[in-house]
Formats: structure tokens, C-alpha cells, sequence
């Protein structure tokens, strides 16, 4: 048997790159009745006739996204676009939660930064700088931050995650025009993108794998106490040991450090808010679950 890294899943087949060869594969009876082969899997297969193979088990997984649905990754790109759409916030505050939870590395890309005054993105950008994560500006269009979004792809598994319309697709036909992804307009009644990338495949590109996925407009946070929220937001944890209280929820209780770090403008206030929206919704799946 071989072993390889699936690419991408189509029509029941998968395409699956072993060494410098690629070969499409289908998955045995049994396996895929009782386990679902996604992009980023690292497989055993039977070799058949030049090309072809059968695909007998899936090598135990490090971890897997349920959207987009790909399996043993290292770090998610998170695209926002600058404008046209204008920057979905929320859904990037979700993306995150997500991450942390999974303990997956975030690099946020701010998209489209050829549209918008320096000043005006820059700002953006400090909020999450502000809050830990690495980030950078973008331009597809006069190619601006492609070097650095290049050398954090080298050696590892990434995935493309933002809402249709980022440029997703672009950015990455302008770090390597071989690509030739397609890309789609904004939508004017809409303001928003349109879906141009239908299935999640994995491209190989600076040196590592790139998932391009499918855009989407939202995401669902998995069950979880309310007390929990506070630790997927690093600049709110990192606060946390300076509470009275060991279950504080950062709203209105005494002698709080995350309240008292707000007033004294050490975090955003659009990522407390962006906190206080997540932990409604949690209080209220709470009560359900």
C-alpha cells in the first residue's frame, strides 16, 4: 500500500498526492460507510492500474473542521475584506472562537486594503494585533503583504476561511497566476459576494497546502458554558486571573479586570462588544441545551 494526502473529494472519487504523484482514488465499501474521507487526510491505498487506487483506511486525524470540512490543519487564514463587502466583524469573532478552541494558529488577513484609507485599516488591524493575533494588509491588485501571507504558508496545512467576496480566490491567483481560480463580483442588491469556489480542495502553494473553500455567511458556535467564552478571546482570558470572582463573565460584576482594562482602553471596545454578543447567544443555546 501507499500512503498520501488527500487533495480533494468529487463525485465520489479522491484525488490524493503521493510523493510527486498524483492518483484518483475511490474509498473502500466499508470505509466510506463508516467514516468520511475529507481534504487534509492522510490515507493508505492499494495501487490498481496506472493512476488509480483504492483507498483502505484513514491515518488517525490531529484534528478536523466541521466548516469547511478538512481535516489536520495548522493554521486558518481568516480573510476580511476592507470593503465591498464591508467587514464582517461577528462573523470574524466567531471564526476565532473556533480556532481557539481548536488550538489552530491564526494569521487575519485584511483584504482589499487598495479600497480604503491607510489610516482607516491600519486601525482595524490594531484591534487584533491588540489582541494577539498576527496580521497583515492586503492588496491583490498592487500586491501588497503577498510576501508576508507567503512565508506564514510555507511548510504547513492552511485554510482560506471569510465570507464570499473577501477575495479568497484572487489572493490567491496573485500569489501564484498559474492558479487560475475563478473569481466572482460583488452582488448589488445583495452586498455580498457570490459563491465562485464549490468544494474545498487543497492547492499546493509556497511551499505548503492551501484549502480554498467555499465562502459562507455564518458560523455556529458548538454548546458550551457561558463561563467558558471568556477563554476564546486571548486579550479577555489573559485578564481573567485579575477578577475577584473565578467564574467572572466580564459584565457588570465588582472588581472585575476585564471591565476595569476596558475603561482604561488596554482592549477594544468593539471586541468586548463582539464578547457581550457571543455570550448572549451562549446564555440563551445554554438554557436549550
Amino acid at each position: 500500500m501507499k500512503e498520501g494526502l488527500v487533495l480533494k473529494g468529487y463525485g465520489g472519487f479522491y484525488y490524493i498526492k503521493s510523493g510527486l504523484e498524483s492518483w484518483c482514488c475511490r474509498g473502500r465499501g466499508r470505509l466510506r460507510r463508516e467514516q468520511t474521507i475529507l481534504p487534509g487526510d492522510w490515507v493508505l491505498f492499494t495501487p490498481l492500474k496506472e493512476g488509480e487506487g483504492i483507498i483502505e483506511s484513514i491515518k488517525p486525524r490531529k484534528n478536523e473542521l466541521p466548516r469547511p470540512p478538512v481535516a489536520n490543519i495548522d493554521q486558518v487564514i481568516h480573510i476580511v475584506s476592507l470593503a465591498k463587502p464591508v467587514p464582517d466583524l461577528k462573523l470574524l469573532d466567531r471564526s476565532l472562537v473556533l480556532c481557539e478552541l481548536k488550538k489552530l494558529e491564526v494569521v487575519i488577513c485584511f483584504n482589499k486594503a487598495d479600497l480604503v484609507e491607510e489610516k482607516e485599516a491600519r486601525e482595524l488591524m490594531e484591534i487584533y494585533q491588540q489582541a494577539g493575533y498576527k496580521t497583515v494588509l492586503t492588496s491583490a491588485l498592487y500586491g501588497s503583504g503577498l510576501d508576508f501571507v507567503c512565508q506564514n504558508l510555507e511548510g504547513k496545512v492552511s485554510v482560506l476561511s471569510g465570507p464570499s467576496g473577501a477575495g479568497k480566490s484572487t489572493l490567491l491567483n496573485a500569489l501564484d497566476p498559474k492558479l487560475k481560480l475563478k473569481t466572482g463580483e460583488i452582488s448589488r442588491k445583495l452586498k455580498r459576494g457570490k459563491h465562485t469556489t464549490r468544494y474545498v480542495e487543497l492547492l499546493e502553494l509556497c511551499g505548503g497546502f492551501v484549502a480554498d473553500t467555499p465562502g459562507f455567511s455564518n458560523l455556529e458556535l458548538p454548546p458550551m458554558r457561558r463561563e467558558e467564552l471568556g477563554r476564546y478571546f486571548p486579550e479577555i482570558h489573559q485578564l481573567s486571573s485579575q477578577c475577584r470572582f473565578v467564574d467572572c463573565l466580564h459584565i457588570n460584576e465588582p472588581d472585575c479586570g476585564v471591565i476595569d482594562a476596558l475603561e482604561k482602553g488596554m482592549i477594544s471596545t468593539i471586541r468586548y462588544q463582539g464578547y457581550q454578543q457571543l455570550l448572549a447567544e451562549v446564555i440563551v443555546k445554554e438554557r436549550i441545551y
